[in-house]
């Protein structure tokens, strides 16, 4: 990356202040349990210093058999058993190279019907559910709910690494202004200044993040430079710290110019459930030719000085023949 050669002189309402981000200095996903589903019952007996043993459910019972003893995941059809009746999922049976690993038999290719029809009649509640999601679904349904629930956690935003940080909204935050050293700015509205001191060198994409907090959100606004086929080009777009329908409550303009000239985007924040990549890819944002950007800067066209403005703004409520439309703004 060449982001020391790239200056980012900003002015905005106001810079957010520490108290604003609340820091969480552990882990915002801890370490999920064993699975089992135990809970403390009068009924099951008095372990040592007169402290009730836990019960363990039927239902806690069966899905610990559902759990893959390799990958510790859930099993889905098909599961597959050694001769010795122990299980596995389908996915770690060529990983162990066709070797039970828990008695070292062949495995074969024997299903276990049993166990799949079991799973049938099973209802879980979301993984999730300790972030909020308050749903229950039948076993074969839930994965497929789980790979969309709104209450999953966010990936990291940051376009500079591939960072694996995961969590919701405030602590993804935290983690953007501490261990990304992040521009936080309060306010709608930006006014950037980028500069390059030598702008025909875009041999990797060179990148600038600010984060904005306003109407109670956060977006993040990134500025790059990448090879667009054999031609260098810069891209500015935002991106909506939050859901997709949310992102939709909210529109954004960029201008840039210089000379009587000015270049004018004007959309709505993509979700950061969507990849930096795949938004830069589908050029949803202000891009400017390297041409172009030479012209905005004026002087010799040596050095790239490029001033990138733009605002934040909510969408109104619309009225149908008099009638609220629902509105998810709100």
């Amino acid at each position: 990356m060449e982001s020391e050669n790239i200056e980012c002189v900003s002015v905005s309402d106001g810079m957010v202040e520490e108290e604003e981000v609340a820091h969480i200095p552990h882990p915002f996903l801890k370490p999920r349990g064993n699975g089992s589903g135990t809970v403390s019952g009068g009924g099951g007996g008095v372990g040592g210093g007169g402290v009730p043993a836990p019960v363990i459910s039927p239902v806690a019972r069966v899905h610990e058999l559902l759990e893959c003893p390799v990958c510790t995941n859930s099993m889905y059809p098909p599961i597959h058993q050694c001769h010795n009746g122990h299980t596995l999922c389908s996915t770690c049976k060529s990983r162990v190279h066709n070797r039970c690993p828990t008695c070292r038999q062949e495995l074969g290719d024997i299903r276990c019907l049993a166990l799949e029809k079991v799973a049938e009649s099973l209802e879980l509640p979301c993984r999730y559910l300790s972030l909020g999601c308050p749903e229950i679904f039948p076993y074969y349904s839930k994965l497929k709910h789980e790979a969309q629930c709104s209450f999953r956690p966010y990936n990291c935003p940051y376009a500079g690494s591939e960072c694996s940080v995961v969590g919701d909204i405030p602590f993804l935050v935290a983690h953007l202004r501490d261990d990304h050293k992040v521009d936080m700015h309060i306010g709608s509205t930006f006014n950037h200044r980028y500069v390059k001191s030598n702008p025909r060198e875009v041999e990797n994409a060179t990148w600038m993040l600010t984060v904005f907090h306003c109407f109670g959100q956060y977006f993040c606004l990134h500025f790059e430079a990448f090879q667009l086929g054999m031609a260098p080009v810069y891209m500015a777009f935002l991106r909506f710290m939050g859901d997709e329908n949310e992102a939709r409550c909210y529109s954004y303009n960029l201008e840039v110019g210089s000379n009587g000239r000015k270049l004018i985007w004007e959309g709505i924040p993509r979700s950061i459930r969507d990849s930096h990549r795949k938004v830069r890819d589908s050029h949803d944002g202000l891009i400017i030719q390297r041409n172009m950007a030479l012209f905005f800067s004026g002087g010799d066209r040596k050095e790239l000085k490029l001033r990138v403005t733009g605002r934040i703004w909510k969408e109104q409520q619309t009225l149908d023949a008099g009638v609220s439309t629902p509105n998810p703004c709100s």
